[in-house]
């Protein structure tokens, strides 16, 4: 039987459920790795998605120092084509 996120390689065996808990020490163990397994990869994710927003904000602070600056220069030709 397998759950939505896939199989744990451990076949489920009929009456299987009614003894303790149904999990021994080696799919503690398995599962446990499993979870360090996501949490490193988590980390891993929040660490990337953290740079990229660092960059996202230098890029979008770029891009209005580019149009306050695209600006002046059409605010001075102007002024200079009135005068």
């Amino acid at each position: 039987m397998s759950g939505p996120n896939g199989d744990l390689g451990m076949p489920v065996e009929p009456g299987a459920e009614g003894e303790d808990d149904g999990f021994g020490e080696a799919e503690y163990a398995a599962i446990n790795s499993m979870l360090d397994q996501i949490n490193s990869c988590l980390d891993h994710l929040e660490e990337k998605n953290d740079h990229l927003h660092a960059r996202l904000q230098e890029l979008l602070e770029s891009n209005r120092q580019t149009r306050l600056e695209f600006q002046q220069q059409l605010g001075d030709a102007s002024s200079d084509a009135t005068h």
